[in-house]
């Protein structure tokens, strides 16, 4: 009989809190975090589940949404990352590994807070991979205040647009675009659940993505498009050292989770496959959380 993989405790898989601290200017870099954050560079291994897939994936330079690339493209898929002009150094390394392994990625740098940009990305997209299969609209902004009264309109705003009006001018763009069997795959958040108050306009966006997901999946459906969305808990990823969280709280992020640590970007990749994928075909409307046991009701 093969041999399988090693059993790990999964307490203890990866970093524990407490980490450095470590601010950095919005939106952050991945390659500037101690620890790294885990993509699934050497972990992940495809088996041809998305083989002939085209897929846009938006904040797909680093975190979530660089592990999601990956898995992907290890999978056989096409795909186009977006993400900010400054976050080309991140965008960097995706291409270069996988470039090294001869899988097709393509780079669509621009800000999606802002229509015309966002719906282009779309089409864009499609344009460069001959159709459009899947749509995975993760790009977010999280900035931390101490206070509601401390939330700018001009803060509120574009994290509205960013988490919100984005996924709104994409979708509609996308159900235009994508054939029967499609996959459109929301990021939503436990804050869309359970809400912390330094992050409360992040919160609302999650909230959001929740109902507009719930929302959109029988209206999608009747073209044969499935929508779903993911709830990530704790995540390790640059949008938390770059103003995301307080410092004091970056040094002991995750802690409160049952797990006692952060999820790394790798953990959660494999959701995103499944909700992809022909496996999926029953799952219309879910809200998939993975959030190191803490509880979403």
């Amino acid at each position: 009989m093969a041999k399988g993989p090693e059993l790990r405790d999964p307490r203890t898989l990866y970093s524990q809190p407490p980490f450095s601290q470590q601010e950095q200017s919005e939106p952050g870099l991945a390659q500037d975090m101690k620890p790294l954050p885990d993509h699934g560079e050497e972990s992940y291994k495809g088996s041809g589940r998305l083989e002939g897939r085209r897929a846009l994936i938006t904040g797909g330079d680093s975190g979530i949404g660089r592990a999601v690339a990956i898995a992907y493209a290890r999978e056989g898929a096409e795909v186009c990352i977006n993400y900010l002009p400054t976050e080309e150094p991140d965008a960097d390394q995706v291409s270069t590994l996988l470039k090294d392994e001869r899988r097709t990625l393509h780079r669509m740098p621009g800000d999606v807070s802002e229509e015309k940009v966002a719906r282009k990305l779309v089409t864009d997209a499609a344009d460069k991979m001959g159709g459009l299969d899947i749509l995975v609209i993760n790009a977010g902004k999280q900035v931390t205040q101490p206070d509601v009264t401390r939330i700018s309109s001009e803060q509120f705003d574009q994290t509205m647009k960013v988490n919100v009006y984005a996924m709104f001018w994409m979708t509609q763009e996308a159900l235009e675009i994508m054939p029967p069997g499609g996959s459109i795959i929301n990021v939503t958040s436990i804050q869309g659940y359970r809400p912390s108050p330094q992050i409360l306009d992040y919160a609302t966006t999650k909230f959001a993505i929740r109902g507009f997901t719930e929302g959109l999946a029988p209206m999608a459906l009747e073209r044969g498009i499935r929508v779903n969305a993911v709830a990530p808990g704790p995540f390790w990823t640059a949008l938390q050292p770059s103003h995301g969280q307080p410092m004091e709280k970056v040094e002991h992020f995750g802690e409160g989770a049952p797990m006692g640590r952060p999820g790394q970007p790798a953990e959660i990749a494999s959701a995103f496959v499944y909700l992809a994928s022909n496996e999926a075909s029953y799952t219309v409307g879910e809200i998939l959380a993975v959030t190191g046991g803490k509880p979403t009701s």
